[in-house]
């Protein structure tokens, strides 16, 4: 009796919903998720790094896109001057920041180096000119593509010539000659990259990092540290932005490891500070050039590898047992190739050294080690310590 109230019970229940005529509705789709742009105005050179970083602020950001306007660092702070909209500018020298500075756009002080860069002499690939020292470039009847010296390359390559005649190696009219040559001043240093590529000049001055994606189209004469320009890239949010906290986000995430190893994959010295003032999280070393295996290996990756207890004597003139992976071990990793001569070692404060190849396989008991702060360096105890490169972040075979 109660099973058949119960059924009863379910069965008016069932009679009552189907009179109501109940209509389903379909849920509304959900609204697109806004998004905020940011409009990033970027020295020229930045292009291939910050395409990257870029997307990688992204990622990290949901919800935000980048839109970069790359250009001439003194064309980037003109449009800044007559109220161009932007929210973050990253300039190739400090000149060009102060420009902007004086315009109104950027606050004293918020502008903060992120990158370092040094100069280099490209030709192309077929160098039918034979330029191979830096004395080459006065050879008359050459044709070389320079930057204009508003450019910061442009400029950087002014001084380069005004250092090179100073010094007197080179001949005291070496820079009234080299400028004797040149055909073409640019307004920023990819279109001096893009003019020695296809041909049309017999060289030019670019920085080091313009030549990363185009090796196989030009060569490079190196400038010597003496007479090069380590160039200082600011970075800063722009006062008016629309989007202030999230403009000063960007500028700050090109600080972090993440940014930073990107920037030295790309051929840049990272910085040695941050815009609070600490030091930035060890970076991977970065093996490239001459070899078939091109990787990065950080501490971590080290700890993994076999370790090895050599005896060094340090600038001190105090030896030292020092626990690291060999160097020997290292190169064979990545697969040295048969026209290897040379290995340089960079750190992240721009200081390199240049070490045959033969030199390093004699020493059999150079290692690579990690420092107390978790950073890379070299150990040679064969060679003299000014050889040992301390935050290592490059080492190139060439």
């Amino acid at each position: 009796m109660r099973r058949m109230r119960i059924f009863g019970l379910w069965l008016a229940i069932v009679v009552e919903l189907a009179g109501c005529n109940l209509a389903i509705t379909p849920s509304a789709p959900a609204a697109p998720a806004a998004t905020t742009e940011l409009t990033v105005f970027a020295a020229a050179s930045l292009t291939d790094a910050f395409n990257e970083i870029g997307k990688n602020f992204e990622a990290a950001n949901p919800g935000v896109k980048l839109t970069f306007n790359y250009a001439g660092s003194q064309q980037l702070a003109q449009q800044l001057g007559q109220g161009a909209p932007a929210d973050v500018f990253a300039s190739a020298n400090g000149k060009q920041m102060d420009v902007a500075i004086q315009a109104g756009r950027i606050v004293t002080g918020t502008a903060h180096t992120f990158a370092r860069n040094r100069l280099v002499v490209i030709a192309p690939k077929d160098n039918q000119a034979q330029i191979k020292t830096l004395q080459d470039l006065a050879k008359p009847g050459l044709k070389l593509i320079f930057a204009a010296k508003e450019v910061p390359v442009g400029q950087y390559a002014l001084d380069f010539l005004d250092k090179a005649t100073k010094d007197g190696s080179m001949g005291a009219d070496y820079k009234t000659t080299v400028l004797a040559n040149v055909v073409s001043y640019e307004d920023n240093v990819r279109s001096v990259l893009a003019k020695i590529t296809l041909g049309e000049g017999d060289a030019g001055i670019v920085y080091s990092t313009d030549t990363y994606s185009v090796t196989d189209k030009v060569q490079s004469i190196a400038i010597p540290d003496n007479l090069n320009t380590l160039a200082a890239y600011p970075i800063a949010a722009v006062t008016d932005s629309k989007h202030f906290d999230l403009a000063k986000k960007f500028a700050d995430y090109t600080f972090t490891t993440d940014a930073q190893t990107v920037l030295v994959k790309y051929g840049f010295i990272p910085t040695t500070g941050s815009a609070t003032g600490a030091a930035p999280a060890a970076l991977p070393v970065e093996i490239s050039g001459l070899v078939d295996k091109p990787q990065k290996l950080g501490a971590a990756d080290l700890a993994k590898m076999e370790q090895t207890e050599v005896k060094a004597t340090d600038r001190d003139g105090k030896k030292q047992m020092i626990k690291g992976v060999l160097l020997s071990a290292i190169l064979t990793q990545v697969g040295l190739q048969s026209a290897a001569k040379r290995v340089v070692f960079t750190g992240g404060d721009g200081y390199s050294q240049e070490v045959t190849l033969a030199d390093l396989q004699k020493d059999t008991n150079a290692i690579i080690t990690v420092d107390e702060g978790g950073s890379l360096r070299n150990v040679l105890p064969s060679t003299k310590p000014k050889f040992w490169v301390k935050g290592l972040v490059k080492l190139e075979v060439k």
